[in-house]
């Protein structure tokens, strides 16, 4: 680009800028209250009505309903925490810090009581504790009523 180019360019730019009045200052220092009123006038526009009509819905199908013959095999996948209890106990931190390899921790329940089964966190069962094959297990000997579950809750 030749220099005479970029003397016209610069021209361009100058003469564009804010128009200057007789005093030689620019328009927008001169601006009044009535050009204020103006600007606002032309800047208000009218918002368009929105039209608005009642919603229709449909009934939904019943073919997503579980019924009777659907059984309980969309339940049967869903995993759950099974939790076997042996007992409990409260320390304080300065006693639990003093643990070592061979320390006896008492617990709440006697030895020979059975251990609460939980699902979930929710006591479901009670059982004793057996050894089958070298592996422990547990055998429900109770199984809580659906009373005593709801009233847990509570």
């Amino acid at each position: 680009m030749k220099q005479s180019e970029v003397d016209e360019l610069l021209k361009g730019i100058g003469s564009s800028g804010p128009a200057e009045n007789d005093a030689g200052t620019a328009d927008e220092e001169n601006i009044g209250w009535d050009d204020v009123k103006e600007e606002m006038e032309l800047s208000r526009t009218q918002v368009p009505k929105t039209e608005i009509s009642e919603a229709k819905f449909t009934e939904i199908a019943n073919a997503a309903k579980p019924g009777p013959d659907m059984g309980l095999d969309f339940i049967l996948d869903i995993p759950l925490t099974l939790t076997v209890e042996l007992g409990r106990s409260r320390m304080l931190i300065s006693e639990l810090l003093q643990l070592g390899q061979g320390s006896v921790i008492e617990l709440s329940k006697l030895a020979g009581e059975p251990m609460d089964i939980y699902i979930n966190q929710r006591l479901i069962a009670r059982g004793e504790v057996v050894v089958i094959n070298e592996k422990f297990g547990i055998r429900l000997t109770d199984i809580v009523s659906p009373a005593e579950r709801v009233n847990k809750l509570r």
